[in-house]
């Protein structure tokens, strides 16, 4: 397993696995020529990722990396000459 712990929240597994179901419909449908239950696997995979999204902003995700403090900004001097 990754060390940095990415995509281990159940906000992630969550969105994976609904968005691969939607994915096995649509290739089911897909074969089956049917237009309406491509397009519905399609919503599935789109409702992964709104899932994923919603639950990581309720809190089940994980926390974004914050970045170390920026280095404090030079003084511009004005040049002598």
């Amino acid at each position: 397993m990754s060390s940095s712990g990415h995509g281990h929240t159940p906000a992630a597994w969550t969105g994976v696995i609904i968005a691969f179901i939607g994915f096995c419909v649509a290739g089911v449908f897909m074969v089956m020529a049917n237009v309406a239950g491509f397009w519905a696997g399609m919503v599935l995979i789109g409702a992964g990722a709104v899932v994923g999204g919603l639950m990581r902003a309720a809190g089940l995700g994980q926390e974004p990396k914050r970045s170390a403090k920026p280095a404090p900004q030079a003084k511009a001097q004005p040049q002598e000459g």
